[in-house]
């Protein structure tokens, strides 16, 4: 392997032919390590490490284009700076010093009179944790500006691990091998963890029975022995039936409850009041598909079978989202399933990372800003931030938005509102990305950003327990720079001097784990795996203060809040505003990933266009046919897009796939139009499937 660094961090093209180990940026939890081929200083050869065992030589279809999206045509390569008029996406060349030095000067000028009064917005366009938060957060703490409240896609789940098995940890994913039932719940695994896909597949070659709960009949849906398409939000009262179940034909590990759990009488009292019927009822499922998943898990536990639960974050995105989790989490408690390989649950696995967050990010900066305790910017609920005009509790007015590794025009709820405020005059927007996006089009600057092959990164995965080193594999395409060179650069311009401003992106990968991983077997392999054993919690030990399970939450109660799981209703429930009768849930499409890879060619091509999905019993009283032009709306918004007339959706719920970008649907819009900036029951997360709307025919043009 050759490679060599530049002043950035990135490569110099290698002299020779070269093999270079990355790591998959995307927001997934199967962090794959990649091998890139470089001939002649360009890539022509993108794969999966057959060495690394997690991604055992294989890459997602959208991965695998991924040198398309390194060679786009419209791959941004210079710093540009508007020209005409807030969203018009007219631009013009600018040098990197005009533009820093403007930006940096416009910045001063705003942190003199409230350093608050500038807003990053980042979220997960890399998971790097260089190229993510590391310069950046330095930067926006020893500026003072305002905090981010990153929610906007898993905080809901993580505040239920944290207080139920104390924090986001779970059975190692290879694990699921060994499993003989796996109930995937919320989860898409074919086009969205394909290497859990992988792991499950052998465990059914070896008589394990699949369970998908999804409100969509998905690809994995397709694939699975036993489908429970449950109504959107209904989770929690679906995990209570089956503890009821268990409970009452003593399906129950005793032992490891007196033992290992706390709460677990109050919970049992709980369960009993959520026989199928009623769970039935809400979940909109027969009585007798409840019966017989229950029936399934006992006849493991008679046998003393491994089960495993996987979780994703589908199942969070509405109100009752937190308790959900917390209610599914507590069933491998009841079953006694930690007692076993290949028994438990795992939703994220990146707690158990030793990340030196402190170390990386330094909010010990804030101390010396001009705002050593900054007030917090929720992401989720940005549009109503942007256009909030400042004072009272919420502080000053929102005057400058840097935003990085995010699309919020695209991607953020109730995107009306968002736009609308990007849309604001007297907002200094900056934008460092790959593409022109939606969000891009209102940027007063826009900064050419690296791909991951082209700079320095450190990853940790949620799906699995490996460390994974990005090298750079090539120079960056023309002017394009890392997010770390851009963040340093403005520092320099602030005049902040601290030492840590000077540490190049290497350095900075050193410093993610420090000791606890070892960083030359990184660089030999590009990944390293951390001591995490194969049966976690057979004997308890888990990260609560307890030390056990924690079915009922002594912190929650503290908060005024149910210290066990509660059974919450949707904010909007379908069909109790007869205005807006249907559900309508927004994953994403197959073949991106947000609204990453939307403009990839290929990628376009095969998911074809904008869609809505509904039901045949939805569409044909409402005179739909498949392909018909629809509009579907609420108070919030209206959106046009096609019909597609199929019983992947479920009846009450239509299924707006995503995330296209705004500028690709009809009327310069996308689903994010319809969703709230409502908040979950916990982690004060987004509540995207939570969405009443209608949907009528467009008459013909």
């Amino acid at each position: 392997m050759t490679h060599a660094a530049s002043t950035h961090g990135t490569a110099a093209a290698p002299a020779h032919d070269a093999t270079v180990l990355g790591a998959c940026p995307h927001d997934c939890p199967d962090t794959c390590s990649l091998v890139t081929t470089v001939r002649a200083g360009r890539a022509v050869y993108l794969r999966g490490n057959p060495d690394h065992p997690q991604t055992a030589g294989v890459l997602c279809t959208k991965v695998s284009r991924y040198l398309e999206r390194v060679y786009h045509p419209q791959r941004l390569t210079q710093p540009l700076r508007r020209v005409g008029p807030k969203g018009a996406g007219r631009f013009e060349p600018v040098s990197w010093d005009e533009a820093l030095d403007d930006i940096a000067a416009r910045l001063r000028a705003i942190a003199a009179r409230d350093p608050q009064a500038i807003v990053p917005y980042s979220y997960a366009g890399t998971m790097g944790l260089v190229q993510g938060e590391a310069m950046a957060a330095r930067f926006f703490h020893r500026l003072g500006a305002s905090l981010l409240d990153r929610t906007i896609c898993s905080s809901a789940g993580a505040a239920a691990l944290q207080v139920t098995l104390g924090g986001k940890v779970g059975m190692p994913v290879h694990t699921f091998a060994d499993s003989r039932l796996i109930l995937i719940w919320g989860s898409h695994s074919i086009a969205s963890n394909l290497h859990f896909w992988r792991v499950a597949q052998q465990a059914k070659r070896c008589g394990a029975k699949l369970v998908c709960i999804d409100p969509r009949r998905t690809e994995t849906a397709d694939k699975c022995d036993l489908h429970l398409a449950l109504r959107p939000g209904t989770d929690a009262a679906l995990a209570y039936a089956l503890m009821h179940e268990c409970f009452v034909h003593g399906w129950v590990d005793h032992d490891y409850l007196q033992r290992h759990t706390v709460g677990w009488q109050a919970l049992r009292a709980r369960a009993l009041q959520w026989p199928p019927a009623r769970a039935a009822a809400v979940c909109g499922l027969p009585v007798a598909a409840i019966e017989a998943l229950a029936r399934e898990l006992g006849a493991c536990f008679e046998r003393g079978e491994p089960i495993g639960i996987r979780l994703n974050y589908g199942m969070q995105r509405t109100r009752g989202g937190g308790n959900a989790v917390r209610a599914v989490a507590c069933l491998p408690a009841v079953l006694g399933a930690w007692r076993r390989r290949g028994g438990g649950l795992l939703l994220s696995s990146s707690g158990w990372f030793p990340v030196q967050r402190d170390v990386l990010y330094r909010p010990d900066l804030l101390a010396r800003s001009p705002c050593p305790q900054p007030r917090t910017i929720n992401m989720s609920t940005i549009g109503d931030a942007l256009l909030h005009p400042g004072g009272g509790s919420f502080g000053p007015r929102i005057e400058a938005l840097i935003v990085y590794n995010s699309n919020p025009a695209a991607v953020a709820p109730q995107s009306g509102r968002v736009v609308q405020g990007l849309r604001r005059d007297d907002l200094f927007t900056v934008v460092l990305e790959q593409f022109q996006t939606d969000t891009a089009d209102h940027a007063d600057y826009l900064l050419p950003a690296t791909t991951q092959l082209e700079h320095w990164d450190i990853h940790l995965s949620y799906g699995h327990t490996d460390v994974l080193l990005n090298r750079p594999a090539i120079a960056p395409q023309g002017q394009a720079w890392p997010n770390t060179a851009v963040f340093r650069a403005l520092a320099r311009r602030l005049g902040f001097d601290e030492p840590c401003f000077d540490d190049d992106d290497l350095t900075l990968c050193r410093q993610a784990f420090g000791t606890a991983v070892d960083f030359e077997r990184l660089l030999r392999d590009g990944w390293a795996p951390l001591p995490v054993p194969d049966v976690p919690f057979a004997d308890g030990g888990f990260p609560t203060p307890s030390g056990k399970c924690e079915l009922f939450s002594a912190a929650l109660a503290a908060q005024g809040l149910d210290g066990l799981p509660e059974v919450l209703p949707n904010h909007e429930p379908a069909g109790a505003d007869p205005r807006y009768p249907l559900a309508m849930i927004s994953p994403p499409a197959r073949h991106f990933l947000n609204s990453t890879f939307v403009n990839v060619k290929s990628l376009r091509d095969a998911e074809g266009e904008p869609c809505l999905e509904i039901h045949p019993d939805d569409a044909a009283p409402r005179g739909i046919a498949d392909g018909d032009t629809v509009e579907v709306f609420n108070d919030r918004g209206r959106h046009r897009t096609r019909a597609r007339v199929t019983t992947r959706a479920r009846p009450g719920v239509v299924v707006g796939l995503g995330i296209w970008w705004r500028k690709d649907g009809l009327d310069g819009t996308n689903v994010n139009e319809l969703t709230s900036q409502a908040l979950t029951d916990l982690g004060r997360a987004p509540t995207f499937y939570d969405c009443a709307v209608q949907v009528r025919r467009c008459a013909a043009a």
